[in-house]
């Protein structure tokens, strides 16, 4: 059923990332080949097989998303301490308008790669059911791994992750 208007759309959007509610989604099991994907990024496309070679942590994120303020400093401190080991954060934003998207990041910056999917089919195609969901992808492309939520208490196991895919080769 189509909307009738563009807010309906991204109100359906926004309720269906809040509460979890997917349609035609599946979840990625691990060692699957995680999903290609090519989006508009801050300073141009983003292509996830572009990465390949790199452990990627792909997020999915929403500007008012309270969890998602959280995670961007330790996503930023991740990227700094593991970049020089393969490691990339890819951070895939879901607002409908990327302006609220470009207010978080001044407010919140990232140091690592933001992509921008308004119309969130990246998340459908990955069976995400709420933000942030958070996918750990190998350097081969294969889902290693999701975790859906975030909070401080999580951090040393979602590290601890981190550190075993980098020394896995």
């Amino acid at each position: 059923m189509p909307f009738k208007s563009k807010r309906a759309g991204s109100v359906l959007i926004a309720l269906v990332m809040a509460f979890g509610i997917v349609a035609d989604a599946r979840a990625f099991e691990p060692g699957e080949q995680a999903a290609d994907f090519t989006l508009p990024g801050k300073t141009g496309m983003v292509k996830l097989s572009d990465m390949k070679g790199s452990v990627v942590y792909l997020d999915f994120w929403a500007a008012w998303c309270g969890p998602c303020r959280q995670s961007f400093p330790w996503m930023n401190r991740m990227q700094a301490k593991y970049r020089e080991r393969g490691f990339r954060v890819l951070a895939v934003n879901l607002d409908a308008k990327t302006d609220a998207a470009m207010k978080f990041l001044s407010q919140v910056p990232a140091e690592f790669t933001v992509a921008f999917d308004p119309k969130g089919q990246t998340p459908r195609v990955y069976g995400v059911k709420g933000i942030p969901t958070s996918f750990l992808i190998d350097r081969n492309g294969k889902v290693l791994w999701q975790h859906a939520g975030f909070k401080p208490a999580d951090t040393e196991e979602l590290e601890r992750r981190i550190r075993a895919s980098l020394e896995a080769r």
